[in-house]
């Protein structure tokens, strides 16, 4: 049961109603600049003249050294120790994570990269959908109507509009099947992180990578590892800024937000790339790419406008007898 005061978003040791608005507020920037944060990767892979696997592995093992440095910093060791609560649960998601990741690196196989990302980021309805199922969090029209008014913005911010396939190459399908299935995985792990939201952030992005560095180890060992030299030092890049500090910042606001906002800032990773793409590799910008971007950001904005507006607004009034968004 809720009080009139409580919501799904809000954390059970939130003192008083008062307490939750800022606890969103301030969750919403470290979410927002973890994303953007990852939108620039593309800079660092590309530099780094690596096969993804490899990438994924440094990438893991480089943010295991950072967030072993930060936990110790922080005296949070003790809190990696895994307990009958919150073990399984963390065991999962970094699992799930892998997972995600290597079925993502299977799709682009068998399918453009693009194609590839669109389909990925299917998270965001993913996200509302199990949010709503297991978390009972509700779904207001408007938010619905602003995901999938950004999902279209990130189809066109692709470019694959202006592009379209020929014949479906084989393999195709199994492509878009290991997309929406590392999708659904993304997902998943984004509603753990929130049922473990009093743990700190940076325990669970600690055993996401430490999973990662385990289990795919293998695929350098066995193909070669990049050379030493400046490669390196983007590889480094990879796993100090893109997962050490990127995941640090997306786990500390996932903490604070609902799932809706959730889905909605995550279009935030996609746009921050197309623009890198276009600021770093010469990579032009049509004018419907230019507008998917745009899409994105006013879904964005609308759906925090409407937000702000039922907060301000009287306890007990209903905007034409709709629940809150």
């Amino acid at each position: 049961m809720h009080t009139g005061c409580m919501n799904a978003d809000q954390p059970i040791h939130d003192a008083t109603c008062g307490a939750a608005p800022t606890r969103r507020s301030t969750g919403a920037w470290p979410f927002v600049l973890g994303c953007a944060l990852l939108g620039t990767i593309g800079i660092f892979v590309k530099n780094a003249h690596a096969d993804p696997l490899t990438v994924t592995w440094f990438r893991c093992a480089f943010g295991l050294l950072v967030l072993t440095g930060w936990v110790a910093l922080r005296r949070q060791t003790r809190l990696l120790r895994l307990t009958r609560t919150t073990g399984p649960w963390v065991l999962v998601a970094g699992s799930l994570m892998v997972l995600s990741w290597a079925l993502f690196f299977s799709a682009i196989e068998r399918m453009s990269v693009g194609v590839a990302i669109v389909l990925f980021h299917f998270q965001p309805m993913w996200v509302l959908v199990l949010g709503a199922l297991l978390l009972k969090e509700p779904i207001g029209r408007r938010r619905i109507g602003a995901v999938s008014v950004a999902m279209v913005g990130l189809v066109l911010a692709t470019g694959i509009a202006e592009h379209p396939a020929g014949d479906v190459p084989q393999g195709y399908w199994l492509g878009v099947a290991f997309c929406l299935v590392g999708a659904f995985c993304m997902a998943c792990v984004t509603i753990i992180a929130r049922h473990l939201r009093d743990l700190p952030a940076g325990i669970l992005a600690w055993w996401q990578c430490a999973i990662g560095t385990l289990t795919v180890w293998i695929w350098p060992m066995r193909h070669g590892w990049p050379g030493l030299g400046v490669s390196w030092l983007w590889l480094a890049g990879l796993g100090i800024i893109h997962t050490g500090l990127a995941y640090t910042l997306i786990y500390i606001g996932m903490a604070r937000l609902n799932t809706g906002r959730i889905a909605l800032f995550q279009f935030v990773y996609p746009a921050v790339g197309v623009f890198i793409d276009w600021l770093c590799f010469a990579q032009h910008l049509s004018r419907l790419q230019l507008m998917g971007i745009a899409l994105m950001a006013a879904a964005i904005w609308f759906a925090e406008r409407a937000r702000a507006t039922a907060r301000t607004r009287p306890a007990g009034a209903r905007p034409n007898g709709l629940n809150r968004t």
